[in-house]
Order: C-alpha cells, then sequence, then structure tokens
C-alpha cells in the first residue's frame, strides 16, 4: 500500500512582528523613530522641524541623532572592520568596507614578518602580493579619514591581518552593538569578529597561528567536522537575529546559539525557528540587564 507524503503544517509568521528592536527597555535593543524627531533637521515650508531620515536614536552625551536603518557604513578612527582586497596598487591596498569608497591599506600601516620596525622598501613594495591579494579577507581597525570621507586603514595589532577557515556575512551596519571589543574567541571555540561595517567573520579558533609572520600566514589545514558545525550554527543563528532586527554582539549571539541547541542546522532557516530563536535570545538580553 502507498503511503502518502508527509504533510508540512506551517505557523502564520506573516502575522507575527518580526521587528525586535523596539521593546520597552532602550538599553537592550534601540526605539526607531521616524522623521522629524532627532538629530539632522531640516524645517520645511510651513515652519515644522523635520528629521531628513528614519531611523534609530544615539545618544552621545547630551547630543541625539537618528541613525538611518539603511544606510552604507560611515567609518570612525578606531572601529575594527572586516573587509575584502580588491587591488593591489602602488604602495597599497584597495579594501571593499561596504562603503561608499574603498579603504585604503598602506604598505607602511602593516606588520611585516618579523615584526621589523623599519621604513619600507622597493623589495618590499615587489612582493606585495605575497602578502595581501585581490579577494583576500581582511580584519583591519581604521586609522585616520582622508578629506573624501574615505578611510585609512592599519593591521599593526598582531590579531589583525589576513582572515582564513571561516565565512563572511553581511549585514546591516546598524545592527552591529558598538562595544569595546568586536574581536571574540567564543566558547564553543569560534573565533566571532563584528565588523563595526556590517561584515561579520566566522571561523575556527586562530590561538595557534604563529603570529611572527605579521599577520599574513593562511592556515589551510582541515577542520574537524564538529568545528564547521559550530561555524555553520553560529552562521544561521546571526541570520535569526538579523531577521529580526536583534543587535549583534558576543552576547546575543552567544545565546541564540545557546537557543538554538534543540533545531538541526538546516532548521534554523524555517521562519518559525528564526522567531523562536530570537525572541527566546531578546528575553534573554531583557533579564540579562
Amino acid at each position: 500500500m502507498n503511503e502518502s507524503p508527509p504533510v508540512i503544517i506551517r505557523l502564520g509568521v506573516n502575522k507575527v512582528d518580526f521587528n525586535l528592536g523596539v521593546p520597552t527597555d532602550e538599553s537592550i535593543q534601540p526605539r526607531l523613530y521616524t522623521p522629524g524627531e532627532g538629530h539632522g533637521t531640516y524645517v520645511d515650508e510651513k515652519g515644522a522641524l523635520r528629521a531628513s531620515v528614519a531611523g534609530v536614536l544615539a545618544k552621545v552625551n547630551k547630543l541625539i541623532s537618528v541613525r538611518p536603518l539603511k544606510a552604507r557604513y560611515n567609518g570612525e578612527i578606531g572601529d575594527l572592520i572586516v573587509g575584502r582586497i580588491t587591488e593591489v596598487q602602488q604602495k597599497r591596498w584597495k579594501v571593499d568596507i561596504n562603503s561608499k569608497l574603498d579603504a585604503v591599506l598602506l604598505l607602511s600601516s602593516v606588520n611585516l614578518p618579523g615584526g621589523e620596525l623599519r621604513r619600507r622598501s622597493a623589495e618590499d613594495e615587489q612582493t606585495m602580493r605575497k602578502y595581501l591579494q585581490e579577494k583576500d579577507l581582511i580584519c583591519a581597525e581604521v586609522q585616520s579619514i582622508f578629506a573624501d570621507g574615505s578611510l585609512s586603514l592599519h593591521t599593526r595589532v598582531l590579531k589583525y591581518g589576513r582572515l582564513s577557515q571561516g565565512m563572511m556575512l553581511k549585514v546591516p551596519s546598524m545592527l552591529i552593538q558598538r562595544t569595546k571589543t568586536h574581536y571574540h574567541t567564543l566558547e564553543n571555540g569560534a573565533t566571532l569578529i563584528l565588523g563595526c561595517n556590517g561584515y561579520v567573520w566566522i571561523g575556527a579558533s586562530t590561538q595557534h597561528v604563529d603570529k611572527a609572520e605579521g599577520g599574513f600566514t593562511e592556515d589551510l589545514s582541515k577542520l574537524p567536522l564538529e568545528t564547521y558545525k559550530v561555524c555553520i550554527r553560529l552562521r544561521n543563528c546571526i541570520l535569526c537575529l538579523v531577521q529580526c532586527n536583534v543587535l549583534l554582539s558576543d552576547i546575543s549571539v552567544t545565546f541564540a546559539y545557546e537557543e538554538s541547541a534543540k533545531y538541526e542546522l538546516h532548521e534554523l532557516l524555517e521562519p518559525e525557528a528564526m522567531i523562536d530563536v530570537s525572541l527566546l535570545t531578546h528575553q534573554r538580553l531583557a533579564r540579562s540587564v
């Protein structure tokens, strides 16, 4: 006797508010504001004061501003970013950082192998592709801002440099919660880099990588299956939080990872699972404040 195929019953997820970014406690998630409620305003023809963007309230001391919900990344000095090399030029690399203009990584702003502090020579310039080439992913810090708004980067800190053995996600930069550090080694053994520019890196732990090579060492060793599964689960958890507009930090990602244990990897991409994991994460964040 032929058996009928299983019937999949879906919940009414379209009726659920995916936006968890509007709680009563603004210390957990930001409240969304509409034009007319913040810094960056203009006066219309009727004399009313209105904001030019709709977004999230940001407070710095007594300065109140509204960050757009969707906008290109505008860098600040000290920001940790994840970027992709797009071009090798004379004494510099051009880097895609999800901004209006590509950033610049000068040859003089990287640690050469051996950690030598010296002037860069013509020989160093000729071997630039040995260090970094097109499509390489890097972790760097914003060093300065040029007059046209483009950024100058550096990788002088030993943990910065080329990224390997992992995956990159692109998320709205507005959802990256600004904290003291954006470079995390999680308890599950993975490395999480939450770039302020909206590029997120998930990879294997780099604790045993030799940093004597100035951050240019590329680890091509085979990853254990369990490590690979951890990275995939973290990726799917981040997608859950992004879907529901939950701010990304090492804490929120860790909470989501723990709450996702009851789901298989592929199940985390189902709308019901996304809402469930995000709601549970949001509740834990509220209790932890």
